[in-house]
């Protein structure tokens, strides 16, 4: 639990009360993949971006979308920006000051271009995560602030420094709801048919 807690996940969607918003718009709405350049949706690659300036010049056709709210569970005001807001490749990026020069997470949930170098992105499946991690991993229950949280139980993707969690096909039995690790049998795991639903970078800057 406590891995899980230094993620920090934040109030997902920016949903959080007290959220202090602005818009500042920029660029051209993005319309397609950018094929000549696949590598600049990879989420290792934006989490190397160390200032809005250099955002702009790594991602020139993007609206941007920013505003300050309240993360790691309501307890630390940091100022974000929304790149690509309201299509399939929203993504969020939250910074350690208002200054907005060092990153301390990125998150998606779209499915939409953005992906992981480790071949994780959204809709990735439960047996694909193992097969990546090398190493059968441990869930958490669904139905709280951390739903469906991924511990990668000591496997490859243990320091990758990215969190995932899974989300089911339908609503879980009440077993699966709750913060504790569940451990479906086979038919139960296949009827939850889990799949990747959010994935945060997490840089480690304070």
């Amino acid at each position: 639990m406590k891995k899980i807690i230094l993620i920090g996940v934040l109030c997902v969607l920016i949903s959080c009360k007290g959220k202090k918003e602005t818009t500042n718009v920029t660029g051209a709405q993005i319309s397609t993949t950018n094929k000549s350049n696949p590598k600049s949706f990879f989420v290792e690659k934006i989490a190397n971006t160390n200032s809005k300036k250099s955002l702009l010049k790594n991602y020139p056709d993007a609206k941007l979308k920013e505003g300050v709210g309240m993360f790691e569970e309501g307890t630390v005001e940091r100022a974000y920006t929304i790149l690509y807001p309201n299509t399939k490749n929203e993504i969020h990026l939250i910074w350690v000051s208002p200054e907005r020069k060092k990153l301390h997470q990125v998150y998606f949930s779209n499915d939409g271009d953005w992906r992981s170098e480790k071949a994780i992105a959204i809709g990735t499946t439960y047996e694909e995560l193992i097969a990546r991690n090398g190493k059968p991993i441990k869930v958490y229950g669904f139905g709280w602030d951390y739903s469906g949280a991924v511990d990668w139980n000591g496997g490859k993707l243990e320091g990758s420094k990215l969190q995932v969690f899974l989300k089911p096909s339908k609503q879980p039995k009440p077993k699966f709801v709750g913060d504790n690790i569940i451990n479906p049998s086979g038919a139960e795991l296949k009827e939850l048919n889990l799949t990747v639903g959010q994935i945060i970078y997490h840089l480690g800057n304070e």
